[in-house]
């Protein structure tokens, strides 16, 4: 996959939407009846490039303070959604060891691998960090994750919503329109090229979690160290 190529297509068809004033409003960011959880497989960027990402919120926040942005806490590169979130969803519907064991087989010969986050993407809904990985090691660990809970009798939602190739981190929610909506295209179109760092993955969290990935509402099943 043309990863530069599918931001780039992502990118145009959100500008289309932004430059007319048409944005996907989320609703539920504030609505604490908003039970929504899943079971994701993530990394965490290292603190180099949480500390462009906050700068870049920053700058961002200032005009257009009302937006949701991701805290620092809450920075992650989805890996694999193994449960896509969905409303009543808790634990104890399921055996999260089973979960645990079988993502534990999956990583046995996976290595460590970079990722470049480099530039800013979108969706109407949100905006997200680009990343970019060196190598072949991120579609090895899909791979074969997948391929291990397909086998296997556990509940799971793999690529039910799409099928993920990206290494995006959303950073920006939309809870409301922005107030001046030529000005906050004008302010991403800054950061396109903008260069985050790199971060090298040597660990993943398989965690329960609420559809932002907040941090209060997060629950870390394991953490395991890569090759």
């Amino acid at each position: 996959m043309d990863l530069a190529a599918h931001y780039q297509s992502l990118w145009e068809n959100a500008e289309q939407h932004f430059a007319a004033a048409d944005f996907e409003v989320d609703d539920l960011i504030d609505s604490p009846h908003d039970t929504r959880r899943g079971i994701t497989l993530l990394a965490r960027p290292q603190e180099p490039v949480k500390e462009n990402i906050q700068r870049f919120l920053q700058d961002m926040a200032q005009l257009e303070p009302d937006l949701y942005y991701y805290p620092p806490t809450d920075f992650h590169l989805t890996l694999l959604t193994i449960i896509s979130c969905y409303p009543g969803f808790t634990l104890d519907q399921v055996q999260p060891q089973a979960y645990v064991d079988v993502v534990e087989q999956a990583l046995r010969p996976i290595k460590k691998f970079k990722v470049v986050f480099m530039g800013v993407s979108a969706s109407p809904a949100c905006i997200m960090v680009q990343g970019f990985p060196i190598g072949d090691e991120l579609g090895r660990l899909r791979e074969k994750v997948r391929k291990l809970f397909q086998a296997s009798v556990l509940q799971q939602s793999m690529d039910q919503r799409y099928i993920l190739q990206t290494a995006h981190s959303s950073v920006i929610r939309l809870r409301k329109p922005p107030a001046n909506p030529q000005a906050f295209l004008n302010k991403l179109r800054e950061y396109r090229r903008q260069v985050f760092g790199s971060t090298e993955i040597r660990q993943v969290e398989l965690v329960y979690h609420d559809w932002y990935q907040r941090r209060a509402n997060t629950q870390t099943l394991a953490t395991f160290d890569l090759g």
